[in-house]
């Protein structure tokens, strides 16, 4: 083992994100090198870990998106081989990617969410069942995907017919459409950072809008009055505690006309280009890009030398 150990950069994955990832990892790798020995992994298995990676010389810190990388799959890999990592453990990875599962357990936590509909294909509800259990104007999604993949907004009979029959194999969550203002919030070692105010100019925050330069209009600080912004600092700070994540994660939190909050995803491995939003939501109390980096690792590098007595 080593004093200090090397910062493994895991990116690139298997899932429909590895454009993402590769992206967040790069830039990642760059900022830690400021203050580390990084060496850079581009994962193309999902059987084993990369050749090289060795659980005495590195912590790892992971940049894979989707599946395989968020939904507990490769932190289970991690585990097993004895490896360090920052970042949620399996059980917290595996809640959270599944979006259904996370509501459940917001709703034991006493966390606002919107009611929904949850189906697998082959079975399907109805178009009169949507309509009258959730209204006409709809959102939905993979229950278990990332970066907005998959997501699709419906308005009226005839387009969730059309949403319905275009979705593919898996397990699907349909939601009501919120209308009102789209947040999200940063958590660093259990403490939240900055909210920052989604603005798609589109008025859907869809994958489109998400990664098309000019499609989405950031708001950092969110001009929210203090009360309502201390609402979402609570909120945002239960349902990481209720998910039983560590060290960091970015919260997505909805604002209706009325100034109800409904919890909408935890994101446990999120965008980390300069420009991605944990990295916003951070430089609002204080955090440049680089510290942000230093100050996400932190946790994993104790809990290595804790697991080999190093003072």
């Amino acid at each position: 083992m080593m004093d200090t150990p090397r910062i493994a950069v895991l990116y690139g994955g298997i899932s429909k994100e590895r454009d993402v990832s590769l992206g967040s990892g790069l830039a990642a790798a760059a900022a830690l090198e400021a203050n580390f020995e990084v060496d850079r992994f581009d994962v193309k298995d999902r059987e084993s870990l990369p050749e090289g990676l060795d659980p005495k010389r590195h912590v790892v810190f992971s940049t894979l998106h989707g599946s395989f990388g968020e939904d507990g799959s490769m932190q289970q890999l991690l585990e097993d081989a004895g490896v360090v990592y920052a970042g949620c453990d399996v059980a917290s990875s595996a809640l959270t990617f599944d979006k259904a599962e996370t509501k459940r357990v917001m709703k034991e936590a006493g966390v606002p969410v919107a009611d929904e509909i949850v189906f697998e294909l082959p079975q399907k509800p109805t178009v009169e069942r949507v309509l009258g259990e959730l209204g006409p104007s709809i959102v939905l999604k993979p229950v278990a995907q990332g970066s907005s993949v998959g997501l699709v907004f419906a308005q009226g009979e005839t387009e969730i017919a059309a949403a319905l029959e275009s979705v593919e194999e898996g397990k699907w969550l349909i939601e009501p459409r919120i209308q009102g203002r789209e947040t999200t919030i940063g958590i660093l070692h259990g403490k939240p950072l900055d909210i920052v105010e989604i603005r798609p100019r589109t008025g859907r925050f869809d994958y489109e809008s998400k990664y098309t330069k000019g499609l989405t209009e950031y708001i950092a600080p969110a001009p929210l009055n203090e009360k309502l912004a201390e609402r979402i600092r609570n909120l945002a700070t239960i349902a990481f505690e209720a998910c039983g994540c560590r060290d960091y994660a970015r919260i997505d939190i909805m604002i209706d006309e009325h100034e109800n909050l409904y919890f909408l995803e935890i994101n446990t491995l999120p965008g980390l280009k300069e420009t991605s939003l944990l990295p916003m939501s951070a430089a609002g109390c204080g955090y440049n890009f680089e510290e942000l980096l230093q100050k996400l690792v932190e946790p994993a590098i104790l809990r290595y030398k804790l697991k080999y007595s190093i003072c």
